[in-house]
């Protein structure tokens, strides 16, 4: 905020020094304007980036504050100073033909309010940007008293009606001002702001590719091209096949020639929703902002990094989700037959001694190592059979049973019992009868 104050007090006190000269060559337009030129600056640094111009640019620019139709040319942040262009002409011959993005600002309408709207579009674009300025005369002030501040929306063509008040007192010949001496009857339904648009829009040495406004600006540049519509139909045609609209703060109609419009409007900026068309869909709704771009205040869109989102092609609102992987066609034909096969059933007497293994799983194990030719004997060789048989054992009747299968070597089980058991329990037998023969 610091920054903010610092730019504002800066350019303040570099006006007072020009007033003396200024009030000299329009005295009473000019003592009568001065406050509300003032208050609209301040207006203008509480909604829009200030900080983002140099000490050198706001001294500059401060004698030319309110000048409507006023062309600036303005680099990105860390190049050389913006330039200030009078007229068309002199627009082309400082470079004009190399900037490719063109910017008009609303609000306050000063000067140093549409450089900084248009620093941050050069920023995202990282291009210098040319910048109409607004302006602030008599007609905005009686435009003001009937309501045309709040809803300039609906009564922007007021405002341009009574622009004939500054006309007649003899305020700066800037822009395409020529285009309105040379009008037959000397009225006009446009603003000098909306001319200068229209003229930089229909030169064709210039070519652009992004247009931007902000607030009352939109609606400047809705004029504009409803202008350039009635004048020359094929250059509308042939520039909305090339540039881009992108607007802030407010949804203004513009030409069905465009297609690629987006708007953006902050979720909290009620200013904003009053100024605009009830029936046009907002692009990008900003949660949490309100109609200030100056990122020194809460709740302020960054046009910068909006701007660079969607000329990247990038949502704003929402990130889209990842999309879901799925399992490839051959893993999933190998998986299901495992997991439907039925597990192998055993025997009563088996489940005592051994678990219940599934196929998947057995396939899984390794195969063990093959016994000893000599353990393999003994396991295959039956046990002798006793004079005197004990009930029958079921453990020694299942584990001496051949194994089916015949092509993997055998090896003992855990639990069967070794050949000497065997013996030791066919001898109990002959003690007991030798005992009863006693």
């Amino acid at each position: 905020m610091f920054e903010t104050a610092f730019a504002l007090g800066l350019t303040q006190f570099a006006r007072s020094l020009s007033l003396p000269e200024r009030v000299r060559h329009r005295t009473v337009r000019n003592a009568a304007l001065e406050p509300w030129r003032l208050r609209n600056t301040g207006v203008d640094a509480l909604y829009y980036d200030v900080k983002a111009l140099t000490a050198d640019e706001t001294f500059y620019i401060s004698d030319s504050l309110a000048s409507e139709g006023l062309i600036m040319i303005v680099p990105p942040s860390g190049g050389p100073m913006l330039t200030l262009c009078d007229s068309v002409e002199e627009y082309r011959l400082r470079g004009g033909r190399d900037v490719h993005a063109l910017t008009v600002a609303g609000m306050g309408g000063s000067a140093i309010g549409a450089a900084a709207f248009a620093r941050n579009v050069a920023d995202s674009i990282g291009e210098p940007v040319a910048a109409v300025v607004s302006g602030y005369g008599l007609g905005d002030i009686v435009n003001e008293a009937i309501g045309g501040a709040f809803l300039f929306g609906w009564l922007g063509h007021v405002r341009s009606n009574l622009e004939a008040i500054d006309d007649m007192v003899g305020r700066p010949k800037l822009g395409d001002y020529g285009k309105r001496d040379g009008d037959a009857d000397g009225k006009t339904s446009r603003g000098l702001d909306a001319d200068t648009v229209a003229s930089l829009l229909a030169d064709p040495s210039l070519s652009f590719t992004l247009i931007a406004g902000h607030s009352r600006g939109n609606r400047v540049i809705a004029d504009a091209l409803h202008s350039l519509k009635a004048t020359d139909p094929t250059r509308l045609e042939d520039l909305s096949t090339t540039a881009r609209i992108v607007t802030f703060g407010g949804r203004i109609r513009m030409p069905d020639a465009f297609a690629d419009i987006t708007d953006v409007v902050g979720e909290l900026d009620w200013f904003g929703e009053l100024n605009s068309r009830p029936k046009i869909a907002t692009d990008i709704r900003v949660p949490f902002c309100g109609h200030s771009t100056n990122t020194d205040l809460p709740g302020a869109i960054n046009v910068t990094k909006i701007l660079t989102d969607i000329l990247a092609g990038h949502s704003v609102q929402a990130a889209e989700r990842p999309a879901l992987k799925l399992v490839p066609t051959e893993l999933a034909e190998t998986v299901q037959p495992a997991m439907t096969k039925p597990v192998k059933q055993l025997d009563t007497a088996t489940e005592e001694v051994v678990s219940a293994l599934a196929p998947s799983d057995v396939e899984a194990t390794p195969a063990p190592a093959p016994a000893e030719p000599s353990v393999i004997k003994a396991a295959a060789e039956p046990a002798p059979e006793p004079e005197l048989q004990a009930q029958p054992d079921p453990v020694a009747m299942a584990t001496a049973e051949p194994e089916p299968a015949a092509a993997q070597p055998l090896a003992v089980k855990p639990d069967q019992p070794a050949p000497s058991a065997s013996k030791k329990t066919a001898a109990k037998p002959d003690a007991k009868k030798t005992r009863a023969r006693r």
